[in-house]
């Protein structure tokens, strides 16, 4: 349960998802120098045991999504990261991205929020919107010859 609610930060009296988001960013900071490979595992592993630690934690909150879980922005946030230059402008504007595909949940995030069950649909849709993240930023990167 101490995983999925991201070591505490899932108790925060509003917001838990974006300060889960946060919990991210040690993570990223720490791993960036690892080689895209080996950054990708890590996320893939952090998917996998955030499905299984999410199936666990779910029937003893007794709800699909609850809102102290934050264990799904922190993976899918740092998923999204993948592809961001170890720089603070870049990284509030990725930030800022995911928030809004995390919040407003477009095709197919949100048909994923409301169609998987379990804690591959917990973890799922927060994977999809760090895609979506990384997407934007690439081209971002791209448009401002940063990359």
């Amino acid at each position: 349960m101490l995983a999925a609610f991201g070591f505490g930060v899932g108790l925060a009296p509003r917001a838990p998802g974006t300060f889960g988001t946060l919990l991210a960013i040690p993570l990223w900071w720490f791993f960036s120098g690892a080689g895209p490979l080996i950054y990708l595992m890590l996320a893939m592993t952090g998917f996998v045991a955030g499905v299984w630690i999410c199936n666990r934690a779910t029937p003893l909150l007794g709800e699909h999504d609850h809102p102290g879980i934050v264990i799904d922005e922190v993976v899918g946030f740092f998923a999204a990261l993948v592809v961001v230059p170890t720089n603070l402008a870049w990284l509030a504007l990725s930030f800022v991205v995911f928030r809004l595909f995390d919040i407003l949940k477009p095709w197919p995030i949100g048909w994923l929020d409301s169609n998987v069950d379990g804690g591959l649909g917990i973890m799922l849709d927060d994977l999809i919107a760090g895609v979506f993240t990384a997407a934007v930023m690439l081209v971002a990167i791209r448009l401002a010859g940063a990359g």
